[in-house]
């Protein structure tokens, strides 16, 4: 691709450095924004840079947050007797998006993967269990996408759960295995949820 602006070429591969986005994508992305009024383009780099200088992570359930606590966590109508454990904020958002929740949240940050060199150290386990002992959890939901490595994660967490007085239960599979649960539908991601069932520990 030829340019006969540097500053249009380093926006272009600025922008091609995202995921997902080729570099005929990220030209009609910049000449788009080259064709608004200043300020457009002002605001829009204003966002991203207010983003990246304050985001913050829940020092709670590891989400995302603009605050130390986030609202799903400082919420008071929240149900506190509930706990779903997802992978990522990704699959928070999915939730959210059905409507059919109305627990708290914990955020792994990944899953089990020995290939990928993600051991449980790796991931936000230690704090889920220190929740559990200070917190009113009696149900955790574990809504982790159903693959192989989910499995384990699952597995892994439930055996470390054992001797704590809470049930442990997976979504229902409506969600095909291998999936990724932020790719799920509203409504088969809903269903999953509110169709919960109690994990059971293989050989137990």
């Amino acid at each position: 691709m030829n340019f006969t602006s540097k500053l249009v070429q380093e926006s272009v591969e600025a922008f091609s450095s995202l995921p997902g986005i080729g570099k005929k994508s990220a030209l009609r992305l910049v000449l788009y924004l080259m064709n608004q009024p200043k300020e457009t383009t002002h605001d829009f780099t204003a966002a991203l840079i207010n983003m990246r200088e304050n985001i913050k992570t829940c020092s709670n359930c590891h989400n995302i947050s603009d605050t130390e606590i986030c609202g799903v966590c400082s919420d008071p109508r929240r149900d506190r007797s509930v706990l779903c454990v997802v992978e990522n904020i990704r699959d928070v958002m999915a939730i959210e998006d059905t409507g059919q929740y109305r627990g708290m949240y914990h955020v792994l940050g990944g899953v089990i993967s020995p290939i990928e060199g993600i051991g449980p150290s790796d991931l936000n386990i230690n704090s889920l269990e220190s929740r559990l002992e200070k917190e009113e959890t009696k149900e955790v939901i574990m809504a982790v996408s159903p693959t192989i490595e989910g499995d384990t994660t699952i597995f892994y967490i439930s055996k470390k759960l054992k001797d704590m007085a809470v049930k442990v239960s997976t979504i229902a599979r409506g969600v095909s295995f291998g999936g990724e649960l932020e790719y799920a539908d509203e409504l088969t991601l809903g269903r999953s949820i509110v169709a919960r069932i109690p994990y059971q520990i293989k050989g137990e």
